[in-house]
């Protein structure tokens, strides 16, 4: 259970791999959201286009989860 208040479900719209990290793009309605995190993440969560996935506002920080 995640215990930030700002969640917002949304679809992938793309994953861009780097050598250790990736760029997440995120859409909510007419919004997007843009992340970076690990590569490892992205293949541990088995993100790709098209996917639902919640996108958690932190702070600073856009966390992802599926």
């Amino acid at each position: 259970m995640l215990s930030a208040r700002n969640q917002f479900k949304g679809i992938v719209k793309s994953v861009s791999l780097g050598g250790v990290m990736a760029e997440v793009v995120i859409t909510v309605g007419p919004l997007e959201f843009v992340s970076a995190i690990t590569r490892t993440s992205v293949e541990s969560l088995g993100l790709k286009a098209g996917d639902e996935v919640r996108a958690v506002v932190k702070s600073t920080e856009v966390l992802i989860d599926k």
